[in-house]
């Protein structure tokens, strides 16, 4: 039976994730790859003088772009790719795009073919082990000549992009895990909405009762491995070591907990099962249950509720820090929601570098962006944006500034082993738990012993 079931791994949570992946998470519909690009003749605003790098020389320079996330995520950047060839019409730019799992299936192919786009929107969980691998080109020489220009942005925006102290992404945004909710479902139950010291049983007292009152799931799953990060970081610990080689916590005892959560809300209804999410196979955030209110929360990254905002009318929904430990330990953490990256193999890395700042810097680029990949890294640029944004981003910039005060220093990127240990070890392990194969003591155990080996190969 496990057997058949191996083949939908965790596909629903971790396409939402990463993004956002988003989300977070975070991610979006599969949408169109390979697509022509974008027309220049396309209408679009005039691009502030804060972005726009002087114009490239030579005849017609050809890049191609990759990116993972939402439809909204699609029709934004398609936008920005317009203003921008607009602006250098000897530059044409090729969009690629997907959903978050095809993306990185897409990029592995690439590289076996040595084919990698110019510009590649890269994932915090993985760039360090691109880098080491020498498949991104470091930009500190853009940053040197002025091309990428990140005057006035702080060290702490950047430093995730850094790799044994050179740069190989630009930080797209700033990102936090937090819990998206609809305060009229919280109502209509009669429940209290999400305070700031709220803990982890009282997320599941909140789900469960939406849940019984509404006959609704009171959040949507959380067994996606960032949320057993978040969990074991709420606790003091992390999934890695810092030098990636070991598990990052000693006591089993609380992955046991954590995976008992999973268990105990899947029985009481309070989250869908694991069933119902594989039977829904690779989605969307935009396909999230809260969207048509069959959820009453979930689990985003901070760039994700834009989308869901506007794929579910724009109702009214809120953003709440995510739980904390029993002890009060919080676990919520700033990371860069994603990056944009040049590659090592291409032959034209001036102009890759140009739109990266021109996506970076441009006010009225980020306009039309809408800080959907996260809250920009720019001074100018937030300054700018915040007054003209949607209500829905006016709260995730307010979520960021509350989230700023609480949170725990970042930890290093994903070990070269995270990969595989998620495909191989943790989503077939929770495939087994939420199916009744495993016990959770069972599934930590099976954890240690099977991530184990993995690390300390590398």
């Amino acid at each position: 039976m496990y057997a058949r079931r191996i083949l939908l791994p965790l596909l629903v949570i971790f396409s939402l994730l990463i993004v956002a992946c988003g989300a977070p998470s975070d991610t979006g519909t599969t949408g169109t790859t390979g697509r022509p690009a974008a027309s220049t003749a396309a209408s679009s605003p005039a691009a502030s003088d804060a972005g726009a790098a002087a114009p490239a020389t030579g005849g017609q320079v050809e890049l191609r772009l990759a990116w993972w996330g939402s439809q909204s995520r699609h029709d934004r950047t398609l936008k920005v790719i317009e203003m921008f060839q607009k602006e250098h019409p000897n530059i044409k730019i090729t969009p690629e795009y997907g959903n978050f799992d095809d993306h990185w299936t897409k990029l592995a192919t690439q590289t076996a073919g040595g084919n990698l786009p110019d510009i590649v929107q890269q994932d915090y969980s993985r760039i360090g082990e691109w880098a080491k691998r020498g498949l991104m080109l470091p930009l500190d020489d853009y940053v040197a000549d002025g091309t990428i220009k990140l005057d006035g942005v702080a060290e702490e925006q950047l430093s995730g992009g850094k790799i044994d102290g050179k740069l190989y992404g630009v930080n797209l945004g700033t990102n936090a895990l937090g819990v998206l909710y609809d305060p009229e479902m919280f109502t209509q139950a009669g429940v209290a909405e999400p305070s700031a010291d709220w803990k982890w049983a009282d997320l599941q007292q909140t789900a469960t009762t939406l849940h019984e009152k509404l006959n609704v799931y009171g959040v949507e799953t959380f067994y996606n491995a960032e949320f057993f990060k978040l969990w074991l970081k709420d606790n003091g610990k992390w999934m890695y070591s810092d030098d990636g080689k070991s598990l990052g916590y000693e006591d089993d005892a609380l992955a046991t907990q954590f995976f008992q959560k999973l268990v105990e809300m899947q029985e009481s209804g309070a989250t869908p099962t694991r069933e119902f999410d594989a039977g829904r196979g690779t989605i969307g955030i935009e396909d999230s249950l809260i969207v048509t209110k069959k959820s009453a929360m979930i689990f985003v990254w901070s760039n994700m509720p834009a989308a869901i905002s506007a794929a579910s009318g724009d109702r009214e929904l809120n953003i709440a820090l995510p739980p904390q430990a029993d002890n009060g330990g919080q676990g919520v953490y700033l990371k860069p929601s994603m990056f944009f990256s040049v590659a090592a193999t291409s032959k034209h890395p001036k102009e890759a570098a140009m739109f990266v700042d021109y996506f970076t810097n441009n006010v009225e680029a980020n306009k039309i962006l809408a800080a959907e990949r996260g809250v920009p890294i720019a001074p100018a640029v937030r300054e700018a944006l915040q007054p003209e944004l949607p209500a829905i981003q006016q709260k995730v910039f307010e979520y960021i500034a509350t989230a700023e005060k609480v949170a725990a220093p970042i930890n290093p990127p994903d070990p070269a082993a995270h990969s595989k240990i998620l495909s191989d070890v943790y989503n077939p392990l929770i495939d087994q738990l939420l199916y009744g194969e495993l016990t959770p003591e069972a599934a930590a155990k099976q954890f240690r012993e099977q991530a184990t080996p993995l690390l300390a190969s590398q």
